[in-house]
């Protein structure tokens, strides 16, 4: 299979519905189901199925177990990684506090930053000064990391973390870091999602259409 990113993000979403219907004590669901809850069409279910040869029954629908199994045998199994953080500062240290970054997945084990008062030793999340970073990252197959630096070193972060191997980044600095051969790239802009939000929000009280 020619790898599709939207495909994967989409497969991962049905995962996520399909452990959260496990949760619940599902056993056998139908595209519809797995469709509402992954917040696609039914359609789009059966066409990405269909492409990956994963058979379900019109009658039956899908087993759940099956069906993890198939969608984990495609994009691969994901247990016990470990995540950092780069740049602790307000919104750094908000999310080494995120309890959804401390799962059976993948967990947070420790932060890194240039200002000396921020490193410490003490705390379950460690951070780190940045000289400590290359070593960490390569004696803890660092895989994906978290940048929340000021945006004027946002690139020169990126940089130093791909060249000494990380492959995956969640940015919050609000600059788009481009995607190159190998890496991915998902960049959070904060400030930019609020105010789409309230241009959203006006032009439906103007009765405009976009």
């Amino acid at each position: 299979m020619t790898f599709n990113k939207e495909l994967v993000v989409r497969l991962l979403r049905y995962k996520n519905a399909l452990l959260k219907l496990k949760n619940l004590g599902v056993l056998k669901v139908f595209s519809d189901n797995i469709a509402d809850t992954a917040g696609v069409t039914a359609s789009q279910v059966r066409k990405d199925f269909s492409l990956l040869k994963i058979a379900g029954n019109k009658r039956g629908g899908y087993q759940i177990e099956e069906l993890l199994d198939d969608i984990t045998n495609i994009v691969g199994p994901t247990s016990g990684e470990s995540i950092v953080v780069v740049g602790c500062g307000n919104i750094g240290r908000a999310l080494m506090n995120y309890k959804g970054f401390h799962s059976e997945t993948f967990e947070m084990i420790a932060g890194f930053d240039i200002s000396p008062e921020v490193v410490n030793n003490e705390n379950s999340c460690k951070v780190y000064g940045m000289d400590k970073l290359e070593e960490f990252v390569s004696v803890n197959n660092i895989k994906v990391a978290i940048i929340s630096v000021p945006d004027n070193v946002a690139a020169e972060v990126y940089d130093k973390l791909v060249k000494i191997g990380v492959k995956g980044f969640l940015n919050f600095a609000r600059v788009n870091l481009r995607e190159i051969d190998g890496v991915f790239v998902n960049n959070v802009n904060l400030e930019l999602n609020i105010e789409n939000l309230f241009y959203y929000i006006n032009f439906m009280e103007k009765g405009k259409s976009i």
